[in-house]
């Protein structure tokens, strides 16, 4: 096997590379688009030829049978071998036989068998002819027609028998039949019968394909010809492009190895114009762009060490803020690492309470014994001046003093003598600032080496970082001495909350009774006004003059609006008590809305308003409250009238579902509601301030459709278009064997 791994090793490169795999694809697809086109065209050429030979063969019979009539009947012998030899005389004619009725040859003409299947002549000792009992068919059919037979006959050769009847109607005249010859052998029962035509007998051609494959044969070793010599070509086409693009790539590869190594020198000189010579030309404006890039990595190594050195004290600064919330513990590792890590020589820092206006708690590192107690127990008020003190601690403002003296005199008194004595020369100051509030500063300087802005940046980070850390540690404070009393308070918040639901529950109980019993009690006289006042249009009371039957007309409207609110109050105090029940029937959603609808059509023709229902043809039951989906598909459609101008349209759209449900969908022209209340519409005695003034209503119906929606399992949801119109929809489950299921 050892011998065999360079040779597998190079084969295997070989096909990974991107020219082979070019050439491959881009020849595949040409030998396939090439072998494809010559198939098609041979394909095409073959069946046209052999279409030809049968039209060819058809016409020859069907001639020969007009011309031979008349001396079939007589069995003229010398006419009939003159018609065949008329049709033997072309080269794809193998054969002539013609039969009388009863079926005996009365003419047979052959060329013979071909010697082979290569050869071009014919050996006329061994005649070939049809199989006879073409014939016998033609003769015994009842509806005889022309019949076309290909067999082989050795050595191998294709023929097309082309078998024709000899007829003539039998409604023709005597006098067209010369010498009255169809008479005679009507008498002699010499011709055969078959319903309305008689056949005198059969005449039978046969063609040869021998030419016709040749032909072919021909054809397709030109076409094959043409078409590997269109591939060849091809193939060679695609070679030399794929080696035009692919030799700059692999020098480009090359290239790139070089600079992988590290040399950054390598370049690549463009060959060509082409998109590889533009991707040269940027490789080597990338080369340049790295060469720079490289020299400006080096130039700045220093400083990413002395930002990584930044980062590694505030990484251990930040760690020792949260493992401690106690300030003055807080304080001190803080200051001990930004001596030790940022070789700050002193450090300094201030408290600032903002309501008394005073710094204090001052810490310190790198100052002597002596200054350090003084300052931890100092306090010093601040002034809003021009001071430094004001400056950071009023006005949250870092101070970048590069020199002593330019700051001197805006240090609280006796300061700037004593930075003097102890060899501060430059300084940065910045607060202890949080979103909400300074709580202090903190200052540093580097002894007789001048602090420079990174240290006022890096100081600024861990300064908010520290601001951060102290309000922690006194909101930890707050929080401890708050949890001690928060048990508590919760307790006996919990037991205010539990005895203020225990008196909302009762209260909303009293209410729904309260809506119960006054709602019961407000039917019966409502009922009563509205029968005395029906009775007095009625004339029972007599006459009534125009003006005393429009205030009764009025009476009568507002009797009816206040009964339907009474009503509605009664179906949401059911519903909210839990004492709706559901009397569930199978129901046809279709049947039921046409119902509706066509009892609100009154309503709806008073304003103009096209109202129709749209549904299936077939519908699957519901098993729901008759009276109940009745109510839901009343409140939707009046609604919809009652939102919706003169002259508009209502439709009510019933459909299937696929997840078991039906949908019922009631669409109006109307004003339509706007976006930000569609999440209320079904919120009880709610109105929507969009809708015409003439429109509105308690607001009771859509809040009780929505609940008899939800008690049959089903959802109701809007969608709406100010101005253009609204769509309520809801859902019923269809009628199972299980029961109505609950749509998720």
């Amino acid at each position: 096997m050892a011998p065999h791994t360079p040779l597998l090793s190079y084969l295997a490169t070989g096909f990974s590379s991107l020219r082979t795999k070019f050439v491959l694809f881009v020849g595949l697809i040409i030998i396939i688009v090439c072998s494809g086109l010559s198939w098609y065209f041979t394909s095409q050429q073959s069946t046209a030829m052999t279409r030809g030979l049968t039209d060819r063969g058809t016409l020859l019979a069907r001639n020969l049978a007009a011309g031979s009539r008349y001396p079939l009947i007589a069995e003229d012998q010398i006419a009939l071998s003159r018609l065949a030899q008329s049709v033997m005389e072309l080269d794809e004619v193998v054969y002539v036989v013609m039969t009388t009725a009863e079926g005996r040859p009365l003419l047979a003409r052959s060329k013979g068998r071909l010697l082979a299947a290569a050869a071009g002549r014919r050996a006329a000792e061994s005649p070939l002819y049809p199989d006879p009992a073409i014939a016998r068919r033609l003769l015994t059919s009842a509806t005889p027609d022309s019949v076309v037979t290909p067999f082989t006959a050795p050595p191998g050769e294709t023929l097309y028998d082309f078998a024709f009847p000899v007829q003539r109607r039998s409604g023709s005249k005597a006098l067209s039949e010369p010498f009255g010859l169809e008479s005679q052998e009507q008498s002699s029962g010499g011709i055969a019968t078959r319903g309305t035509e008689k056949t005198y007998g059969v005449v039978q051609v046969g063609l040869t394909a021998a030419p016709l494959q040749s032909a072919l044969s021909t054809l397709v070793r030109d076409v094959a010809l043409i078409t590997i010599f269109i591939i060849l070509l091809g193939l060679l086409a695609t070679l030399v492009l794929a080696n035009r693009i692919v030799m700059p790539l692999r020098h480009l590869a090359a290239v790139v190895g070089r600079i992988t190594a590290g040399d950054l020198t390598a370049s690549v000189i463009p060959t060509t114009r082409d998109e590889v010579g533009a991707l040269a030309g940027s490789f080597n404006k990338m080369t340049a762009s790295l060469i720079d890039r490289d020299r400006a990595l080096t130039a700045h190594m220093e400083t990413i060490l002395s930002q990584v050195a930044q980062l590694t004290t505030l990484n251990r600064t930040g760690m020792a803020m949260t493992s401690t919330l106690d300030v003055e513990k807080l304080l001190s590792s803080v200051l001990s690492l930004l001596v030790g890590d940022q070789a700050f020589q002193r450090m300094l820092i201030l408290l600032y309470d903002a309501d008394r206006g005073v710094v204090y708690a001052m810490r310190s590192s790198g100052l002597p014994e002596e200054h350090q107690r003084i300052l931890a127990h100092m306090e010093m008020a601040v002034q809003d001046d021009t001071g430094v003190l004001a400056q950071v601690l009023l006005h949250g403002q870092s101070v970048h003093a590069q020199t002593l003296e330019a700051i001197a005199d805006r240090l609280p008194p006796g300061a700037a003598g004593e930075a003097r004595a102890l060899g501060v020369t430059s300084l940065v100051v910045t607060p202890l600032k949080t979103t909400q509030s300074v709580m202090g500063l903190i200052a540093a300087d580097r002894g007789p080496q001048p602090c420079t802005s990174t240290d006022l940046d890096l100081l600024a980070t861990i300064s908010s970082q520290m601001a951060i850390a102290i309000d922690n540690a006194h909101a930890y404070r707050e929080l401890e001495l708050l949890t001690r009393t928060l048990e508590e308070r919760v307790k006996d918040r919990t037991q205010e909350l539990e005895q203020a639901n225990e008196r909302l529950r009762e209260m909303d109980h009293l209410k729904s009774a309260f809506v119960s019993v006054v709602s019961h009690e407000l039917r019966t006289p409502m009922t009563s006004i509205k029968g005395y006042v029906e009775n007095m249009l009625q004339g029972l009371t007599g006459g009534l003059t125009e003006k005393q039957t429009h205030y009764l007309n009025r009476m009568k409207l507002n009797v009816e609006r206040l009964t339907r609110l009474i009503n509605d109050l009664l179906d949401l105090s059911r519903i909210e008590m839990g004492r709706l029940d559901l009397r569930r029937t199978s129901l046809c959603v279709r049947d039921l809305s046409a119902e509706v609808v066509e009892g609100c059509l009154p309503l709806a023709q008073e304003k103009g308003i096209a109202l129709d229902v749209q549904y299936p043809a077939t519908l699957s039951p519901v098993s729901a409250d008759r009276d109940k989906l009745t109510q839901v598909l009343t409140n939707l459609i009046q609604n919809a009238i009652k939102f919706t101008p003169e002259r508009g349209q209502v439709r009510v759209e019933i459909r299937s579902r696929d997840d078991g449900f039906i949908q019922v969908n009631v669409k109006d022209t109307g004003s339509g509601i706007p976006s930000d209340e569609l999440d209320k519409v079904f919120q009880r005695f709610y109105r929507s301030a969009a809708a015409p003034p003439g429109a509105q209503g308690a607001g009771l119906g859509l809040t009780i459709t929505k609940n008899l929606v939800e008690l049959h399992g089903g959802r109701i949801w809007v969608s709406s278009r100010v101005g253009i119109g609204s769509c309520f929809s809801f859902t019923l489950p269809i009628e199972t064997s299980a029961g109505p299921k609950a749509e998720v």
